[in-house]
């Protein structure tokens, strides 16, 4: 391929990251959402998603209502589901793991308390599925530092660090994440509008690789295209008042214990003002706090608000209290039996890996012909 062709995507990738989060991009992938939506109640098995965490800590009730909710409802609707344990990712600007299996196990008693099942939704860890890994090789090829560096989470993370050099695997970070995309076939991804950045730079990579190698036996290219599943789960926020935030220590985890999380919400940040009001603008504090409460009830929280009247914020955080631990009573009593059964954990962890391992040395092997890399 001579340098001209090889150039010009390279030079449009700029516009194709902006593009992704400009006004006209954002509501056509809104409406497009609304219209993948509507495809999954009609023939789920068209899609396979893939979505996942790090193992830096426990999860809380951001992560539930943001995203884990939504990940058993589209189980529930029979979309099969790939569910990576980021643990590479947790050393992209860390010296070290940290307690990294003990955090690996608690995310696993996390996703089946709440309802995941592991015959319907693949959990497997980045560190057991080398052949995910090698992806990165060629996928490195099609990018360049310019691009990478322009990618709105590694601006954001390197002005994080205070001026510390940036790791190698940090700067790579969006194209490791393609590669936990594409090594499955995923074509949807459940993302926020702040994420959509990086999904474009996975279609991106499809795009380059399908043009600078081909296919591989056939007329479909290796990847198929992710398309973006946008949520529209509320956003909550910590007790303080900031974006909740393990960092932050402003969470409510998913396991605590009811007398804990009573406590934790005690001392929630609210306002002088007895009314009490659903105005996440003006009194964003209580707001979500009414909010918490609503989402936990299944209620709508302007009828939260308009029940506790002038209550003040000793009445709500008391119904926020026990709707929380009546709604997740069921789950911590699970978890603790889960937490308390590491080897079972590790089972179901084990099976995961192999079913994700198995996916992807398919996925290698047609990157290898379409790179006519294959000498067996």
């Amino acid at each position: 391929m001579t340098t001209d062709t090889q150039a010009s995507p390279h030079d449009a990738v700029g516009d194709s990251l902006a593009e992704a989060t400009s006004d006209a991009s954002l509501q056509r992938t809104v409406a497009r959402s609304a219209q993948i939506e509507q495809e999954i109640t009609a023939d789920p098995a068209r899609f396979r998603v893939l979505t996942g965490d790090r193992p830096t800590g426990n999860l809380h009730l951001g992560h539930y209502f943001g995203t884990l909710a939504n990940r058993v409802a589209l189980q529930r609707r029979g979309v099969d589901t790939f569910l990576v344990v980021a643990d590479y990712q947790v050393i992209a600007d860390r010296d070290g793991v940290g307690p990294i299996r003990e955090r690996v196990l608690s995310l696993m008693a996390d996703y089946l308390a709440i309802g995941l099942d592991p015959e319907r939704t693949t959990i497997f860890t980045h560190s057991s599925i080398p052949e995910l890994n090698q992806l990165m090789l060629p996928f490195l090829s099609l990018v360049t530092d310019a691009e990478l560096r322009r990618n709105p989470t590694v601006k954001a993370e390197a002005d994080a660090t205070g001026g510390r050099p940036m790791s190698g695997l940090l700067l790579t970070y969006p194209v490791h994440q393609a590669a936990d995309i594409l090594f499955c076939n995923a074509n949807l991804v459940p993302v926020g509008k702040d994420q959509l950045p990086h999904l474009e730079q996975a279609r991106v990579v499809a795009r380059r690789f399908d043009e600078r190698y081909g296919r591989a036996q056939s007329d479909r290219p290796v990847f198929r295209a992710p398309e973006a599943l946008l949520s529209g789960a509320a956003n909550l926020l910590g007790t303080d008042g900031h974006k909740m935030s393990k960092s932050r220590h402003n969470t409510i985890e998913i396991g605590m214990d009811a007398d804990t999380t009573a406590a934790v919400l005690k001392k929630a940040v609210t306002d002088s003002d007895r009314q009490i009001t659903y105005d996440p603008a003006g009194r964003p504090e209580v707001s979500n706090l009414v909010l918490l409460a609503a989402l936990a009830s299944g209620r709508d929280p302007h009828e939260v608000a308009a029940e506790i009247g002038d209550g003040g914020g000793g009445a709500l955080k008391r119904v926020v209290t026990e709707a929380v631990n009546e709604q997740f009573a069921p789950i911590r009593a699970r978890r603790t039996e889960l937490a308390d059964d590491p080897a079972y954990l590790q089972q179901i962890l084990t099976q995961g890996n192999a079913r994700a391992g198995e996916v992807a040395r398919q996925t290698l092997d047609q990157v290898r012909a379409a790179m006519r890399m294959q000498y067996a």
